[in-house]
């Protein structure tokens, strides 16, 4: 059973730098095996896709974030990475990490003054 841990949100100001990470345990597989997402969730709203890092390492990111957001993986830690840069109120939210339909418990990102 996969087992992801998301870890590195805080509150950050606006124009702000995080990155978050996400841990992959419990598989004897590398994490680089299948596609790995990051999803966020802001209060009220649903669920978001943010960034794909396909099985290939091709990346794919929402209109939303594109350009302020990147995302990597460490196959020899397994683990992942969300760089974002440029943070606005608007990406207030809890982040997800999504592999092989696992999901983490979820990192709070607060971007405020």
């Amino acid at each position: 059973q996969p087992q992801l841990a998301e870890s590195g949100g805080g509150l950050v100001q606006p124009g702000g730098s995080l990155t978050l990470s996400c841990t992959l345990s419990g598989v004897v597989f590398s994490i680089d095996a299948l596609d790995l997402s990051w999803y966020r969730q802001a209060p009220g709203k649903q669920r978001e896709l943010v960034a794909t890092i396909t099985h290939r390492g091709m990346t794919d990111y929402a209109e939303t974030v594109e350009g302020r957001f990147t995302i990597s993986r460490d196959s020899a830690k397994n683990t992942a990475s969300l760089q974002m840069n440029s943070l606005k109120p608007e990406d207030t939210a809890v982040y997800y990490c999504k592999w092989a339909n696992s999901w983490g418990q979820g990192t709070q990102v607060t971007v405020s003054k």
